[in-house]
Parts: C-alpha cells; structure tokens; sequence
C-alpha cells in the first residue's frame, strides 16, 4: 500500500487515504495507530485534537473518525496539502481544519487549547526542543501531548512520560504536562 493509510477505526473504519510520495512523510502505523487510541480511548467525542505536522493525515483523520469534537490539521508542504484537501472530501470529514502554514508558526500565533496534540515532525528538523516548550499553553486541562520520533527523549521537568512504546525504529510517547496537571 505505497502512498496509502487505511484507517483503523470509527465511522470512516477501512477507508483508504492516499498521500503523494515526500522523505519527511512517514505515516504512523497501523500498530502504533491502535495502540495510541487504545490508550487514549477508542471514543474521542467532545475532545479538540491537533495535528501539527498531518503529513498523510493518519492520526488526525484517526481521532475525527472516532469522534473528535474538532481536529485542525497543520501542514506547509503544497502537495501534502493538496492530498489532505482531496481525503478532506472523499470522507465529507466537516470537524476536520487544515491549515496551510508551518507549524512553529502556528504554535507561536493560535491562542487554542487542545485535548489531544499530535506530535510527529521530519526527525532530521530536530524540532522538539523548540517545539516541546511552546505546546503547554496549547493544552487543555488534562491534555495530552503523542510524540513520534527516533529516539525516546531525555525526561525533563516539564513533561511526565505517561505511556511509550516502540515499533520498528519509532519510538512513541504519551506525555502530560506536568504545569497543566
């Protein structure tokens, strides 16, 4: 299934989406995609989710399928954008945003709280330090932050490491943060 993610629950369960080839796009996995909403919940109603770097959408499309209240999806790559506006369509998904902009931008504009932030940036960026500060006014009450990336980080004072996993070469975490209880 080169260039397709088929989602894995919800209403839109078994869907296709298609996305165009890109070396910083890496669709989260079927496995990592259950385990996360296994700890997350499979029913996502009343939750606004972020999606800051979508690339193919997966986790995004994933949390609207399974209810969520609102997701807005970041993306700066033209193409990437175009693929998004086209599965948009094909699944009518209506409490999905997309937003043509780079994500430390929008981090550093929006003033909205979220539930749920999904978190998967290019590895070789190395974004995370710059974003990772910058996302706890971006949390709601309890929120959660998924964190996909190569490597598991160092802890810090900032954020507990609620749950992590590793499939393959990725490694995935669950964090809170640790001022916004």
């Amino acid at each position: 299934m080169r260039n397709k993610v088929r989602i894995i629950g919800g209403q839109w369960r078994s869907r296709i989406l298609t996305f165009p080839d890109g070396a910083d796009l890496r669709p989260t996995s079927d496995r990592i995609r259950e385990t996360v909403f296994n700890w997350l919940g499979q029913d996502m109603s009343g939750r606004s989710c972020l999606d800051l770097f979508a690339g193919s959408g997966a986790m995004g499309f994933e949390a609207a399928s399974r209810g969520a209240e609102s997701v807005v999806m970041v993306e700066s790559n033209a193409a990437v954008l175009q693929a998004l506006k086209f599965n948009l369509g094909k699944l009518g998904a209506e409490r999905i945003e997309l937003v043509a902009m780079d994500a430390l931008k929008f981090v550093d504009s929006d003033r909205r709280r979220f539930n749920v932030i999904f978190l998967d940036p290019p590895y070789r960026l190395n974004l995370l330090p710059k974003l990772l500060p910058r996302l706890d006014s971006h949390l709601a009450e309890e929120g959660l932050v998924y964190l996909e990336s190569d490597s598991f980080r160092e802890p810090d004072e900032d954020w507990l490491v609620w749950r992590k996993g590793l499939a393959g070469k990725v490694h995935y975490e669950l964090l809170k943060s640790k001022k916004n209880g």
